[in-house]
C-alpha cells in the first residue's frame, strides 16, 4: 500500500546513503525545510484570525496519522464535503517514527484542505528527533489562540516521552493559560495522551483535571492516541473528554460550539 511505499522509500534511501560514507551523508531525522513548510502554527492562526466569526463555530478534530497516508487523503476529501467548517485540529501522532519527511508527507496531504488546520504534538512525533522537527515545522509544543467565543490551549501531554519527570504536562504553563481569560471565552483544552491512560504522568492526573474542572469556562476537552472514539465525564466534575479515532480506523469528529453549548459528531469515511 502507499503508506508502506514512502515508508519503505525513507528508510531504503537512508540505508542505501548512509553506507555510501565516501560519497556522501544522510540522516533521516535531518530538520532541513522549505520556508513555506515552516511555522505553520502561526501562519494558519494567522488565517483563522481572519475567518468570519458566527453565532456557531464548526471544526474538525482528527489525528494519528502516522502511516496511513491513503487514508488521511481520503479524510480530506471527505472533511472537504463538511459544511460550514472554520478549521481542522490535528490531536498528534503526525508521524510514526518522527522523521522529517514524515511530518512533510503529511503536511503536503492536509494543505489539500478547504480549511487551516493547527495541532499538538504526540507521542510518536517525539521519536528520535522530531520533536525538535515539529518545532521548526510547526512551532511551541505548547500554546494558545482564541477564535470567536472560544479559547483553544494545546498542551504536550506525552508524559512517557519524558521518563514521567514532572514536567509533562506543564502544569504551572495550563493554570496561567486559564487563568488568562478575561473575557471568559469556552476554553478548549486539546491534547494527545489523555489523563486515565498509562502515558499520562500519574503524579499529574490529578493536579491536571482539577485545573480544568475548576476552571468554569472548560465544559469538555479533546484527545487522540487511543485510536478509537471514546467520550465520557471521567473524573465526575463537570468536565467532558472526548477522544477520537486514527485514520486508520478511518474516522473523525466534528465538534459545534455556542454561547452555553456544544456537540460532537462522530464520522466515518
Amino acid at each position: 500500500m502507499l503508506r508502506w511505499s514512502r515508508l519503505g522509500l525513507s528508510l531504503g534511501l537512508a540505508f542505501l546513503l548512509t553506507s555510501c560514507d565516501d560519497l556522501f551523508q544522510y540522516n533521516p531525522n535531518e530538520e532541513t525545510l522549505l520556508d513555506r513548510d515552516k511555522d505553520l502554527t502561526a501562519k494558519n492562526i494567522a488565517k483563522i484570525s481572519r475567518l468570519p466569526v458566527s453565532d456557531t463555530t464548526r471544526f474538525i478534530l482528527m489525528g494519528d496519522t502516522q502511516r496511513w497516508y491513503d487514508e488521511c487523503e481520503d479524510f480530506v476529501r471527505s472533511a472537504n464535503q463538511q459544511k460550514s467548517i472554520s478549521f481542522v485540529l490535528h490531536a498528534g501522532d503526525i508521524s510514526d517514527f518522527g522523521l522529517t519527511q514524515e511530518f512533510k508527507w503529511v503536511n503536503e496531504i492536509m494543505t489539500r484542505l478547504k480549511y487551516p488546520y493547527v495541532t499538538v504534538i504526540g507521542n510518536h512525533d517525539i521519536v528520535a528527533n522530531g520533536s525538535a522537527t515539529y518545532r521548526k515545522m510547526f512551532g511551541p509544543l505548547n500554546y494558545s489562540f482564541g477564535f470567536g467565543r472560544d479559547r483553544f490551549i494545546f498542551v504536550n501531554t506525552n508524559s512517557r516521552e519524558y521518563a514521567f519527570d514532572g514536567s509533562v504536562p506543564d502544569i504551572a504553563w495550563l493554570k496561567a493559560q486559564l487563568a488568562d481569560n478575561p473575557a471568559h471565552q469556552n476554553t478548549i483544552v486539546v491534547g494527545h495522551v489523555p489523563p486515565f491512560d498509562a502515558d499520562f504522568d500519574k503524579n499529574l492526573e490529578k493536579p491536571y483535571t482539577e485545573a480544568l474542572a475548576n476552571d468554569p469556562t472548560v465544559k469538555f476537552t479533546l484527545y487522540g492516541h487511543q485510536h478509537r472514539f471514546y467520550e465520557g465525564q471521567f473524573y465526575d466534575d463537570g468536565v467532558n473528554y472526548h477522544l477520537t479515532t486514527s485514520m486508520g480506523a478511518r474516522g473523525y469528529m466534528v465538534v459545534s460550539t455556542w454561547k452555553g453549548g456544544y456537540s460532537v459528531e462522530r464520522v466515518n469515511f
